[in-house]
């Protein structure tokens, strides 16, 4: 069994782990950095660029780079007005009412777009590894739905993954904190602001047990939105002071994104920065910049109420599990939106100034907990035991559209339970079962999973037909909803899955889509070489021909240009096949060789007939200029007549 991966997939950036000799190890990229963006581009020419390659041509690329896809991935089309008017790239409604992405003529799903950036991932723990990676536990928000969850498992499959495990980021990050802890016992609140979501969970960790005791968060709140702060208020300034509305030019709005971004990071360690954008748009007086400083207090000013905003889930699991924040032993702080100076003093004056932790990456904790995890699915890792909870309730919608809870939030998962229902009405012969997930009273307020109908029911009076209906969460977060007739026995079942409309069979084409698109990405890199190859031996032939012209025959000259003609025109041609290309260089290649071998024939040749001429009593140096040197005198050897004469003193130095 080869090795499995851990993966944080995340809104902004993404990391994989493995583990190794009992302890994670973060894999760091094929560019080199640990973590990689979230991002996909896409090329003129087909090609897909994937994390710190798509983010670096964004600015000149920006209606055709996907970021931030994880804010979409198992939602309603409207449920994500807000976040569709912030990209530059056109959202479209895919089916059942989902939130797709068209890029150059073509749709694709959330599903699909996150499952490029896995690929991505698993190629580089597969460079790391030196084998093929084809299971891997992945990391959600607690706070995701059954719906978003399904849909990143979905992903993972589309990548090639047979995705093991979903667990949460913050119960991951508590892993990776608790991993060499687990002597203490400790009551642990993990805070995690990530790029685009909110976690909170609370945790009792002790005997090798990680037990989650409640969870709380906001699914709408994270790096991002501090970003779009900054934005809106570069584009309010700039409209004040040039009269121009940046909003409309979507490439000096991804430039704006990345300035907002920089100048959040450089606040966390400065308390000002500058804001410099040379050339940012153009009127009729000619090219415009902007030019803006920003201090701390106005960044947190601005700011302010979204660090609010994370105060109250905090209060939330922290009622849920009966704890008051005195009885935290340790706030553990994850996702790099922690680092916000601002953020950091809330979570610290709210726990009456308790210092968080800082033990663990804020970047890398949640991704190395989930390769812990995978090392306890793998077998690496003896003694650990994951208590995980539903973030949300679960329930059906009865009469009068009242939504009845079967499975309360923070309830232990895996479970089970089922509850009695009747019908409504007299000689009712089917049910519909609604199944939703919130904490509102009525329907209207909760998230719809599905709905499923249980036909057969013999007619009977209203309150007579007994039908159980029980709802099964595993250990991914998933949910399995049956309903049964007690009285005839016939059952209906629906696994939720309503993750934007994708069947088994879509799953699985796209699956088999992004192995072809695999394969054509392992041709791109083998043509770059074999364009490089071509390169250099056109150089070799240009150098061969300059050197040595006088040896060349005509024939071998006429054979070596038409050769080198067909090796540039399949360079120039966009179309021309591997084996095409490679025909042209080896042909050229053994045309060369065939020049070389006569280049040496005659050189030999030349040099075999002036070694024949040669006169040893009539040649003198070069440098005599034809003359034959004179003997020297006599007199200098006289001294030196007989070697053998010459004799020496020697005298032994103490």
């Amino acid at each position: 069994m080869g090795k499995v991966i851990g993966i944080d997939l995340g809104t902004t950036n993404s990391c994989v782990a493995v583990l190794e000799g009992g302890k994670p190890v973060v894999i760091s990229n094929s560019e080199g950095g640990r973590t990689t963006p979230s991002i996909v581009g896409f090329g003129k020419t087909g090609e897909r660029l994937i994390g710190q390659l798509a983010k670096r041509q964004a600015v000149t690329n920006a209606e055709n780079t996907v970021f931030s896809i994880k804010r979409f991935i198992g939602r309603r089309w409207n449920d994500t007005e807000d976040e569709r008017t912030r990209v530059p790239y056109a959202c479209v409604r895919g089916k059942d009412d989902t939130v797709d992405v068209q890029i150059r003529g073509k749709t694709y799903t959330p599903q699909e777009v996150s499952a490029m950036i896995l690929q991505k991932l698993k190629q580089d723990a597969e460079n790391y590894l030196g084998e093929p990676v084809t299971q891997a536990v992945i990391t959600v928000p607690a706070y995701f739905t059954d719906a978003q969850r399904q849909a990143t498992k979905d992903a993972g499959t589309i990548a090639g993954l047979e995705v093991l495990r979903i667990i949460n980021e913050p119960t991951a990050a508590a892993l990776s904190y608790g991993l060499d802890k687990q002597d203490q016992d400790q009551c642990v609140l993990v805070f995690d602001l990530g790029g685009g979501t909110f976690d909170v969970s609370v945790l009792q960790l002790g005997d090798g047990v990680f037990e989650v005791k409640a969870t709380s968060g906001n699914n709408h709140l994270g790096g991002d939105d501090f970003d779009n702060v900054l934005v809106r208020w570069m584009m309010d300034n700039f409209l004040q002071q040039e009269g121009i509305d940046l909003s409309v030019d979507k490439m000096a709005l991804q430039r704006l994104r990345e300035a907002a971004e920089k100048a959040k990071i450089e606040l966390s360690s400065m308390l000002t920065t500058s804001i410099n954008l040379p050339f940012i748009t153009a009127d009729a007086t000619g090219p415009k910049h902007l030019e803006m400083e920003l201090t701390r207090a106005k960044f947190e000013e601005l700011v302010g109420y979204l660090v609010q905003a994370t105060i109250e889930p905090v209060t939330h699991a922290l009622k849920d599990c009966d704890l008051t924040p005195d009885q935290i032993d340790r706030i553990i702080l994850v996702g790099g939106s922690t680092r916000i100076p601002a953020v950091q003093e809330a979570i610290q004056d709210y726990f009456s100034g308790k210092t968080p932790d800082r033990s663990v990456n804020p970047d890398e904790a949640v991704a190395l907990g989930a390769a812990i995890q995978a090392g306890v699915l793998g077998g690496e890792v003896k003694d650990l035991l994951l208590l995980d909870v539903t973030p949300l309730s679960l329930g059906i919608e009865t009469l009068g559209e009242v939504f009845t809870k079967i499975i309360e939030r923070n309830t232990t998962i895996p479970t089970s339970k089922s509850q009695v229902f009747s019908t409504a009405t007299d000689g009712q012969t089917s049910v519909e079962i609604h199944v939703l997930q919130g904490e509102r009273a009525m329907v209207r307020d909760n998230k719809s999973l599905g709905k499923f109908q249980l036909t057969g029911i013999p007619p009977a009076p209203r309150g007579v037909p007994q039908i159980e209906v029980s709802f099964e969460i595993d250990a991914n977060g998933i949910l399995r909803v049956s309903a049964r007739d007690k009285g005839t026995g016939r059952e209906q079942s629906i696994q939720i899955s309503n993750t934007g409309g994708l069947s088994e069979a879509e799953v699985e084409r796209m699956r088999k889509e992004a192995e072809v698109y695999a394969e054509d990405d392992e041709r791109r890199r083998q043509m770059v070489a074999l364009r490089n190859q071509a390169d250099t031996l056109l150089y070799s032939y240009e150098t061969t021909l300059r050197d040595n012209a006088d040896f060349i025959t005509d024939d071998l000259r006429a054979l070596a240009t038409e050769k080198v003609a067909e090796l540039r025109a399949a360079i120039a041609d966009r179309n021309t096949a591997l084996e095409e290309m490679r025909s042209c260089i080896d042909a050229l290649q053994q045309t060369l060789l065939t020049i070389g071998e006569a280049v040496y024939q005659q050189a030999q040749a030349e040099a075999s007939e002036e070694l024949y001429d040669y006169d040893a009593t009539t040649q003198t140096a070069p440098w005599a200029n034809g003359h034959t040197p004179p003997e020297p005198p006599a007199e200098d050897y006289e001294e030196f007549v007989d070697d053998a004469t010459i004799t020496a003193d020697y005298e032994a130095v103490d």
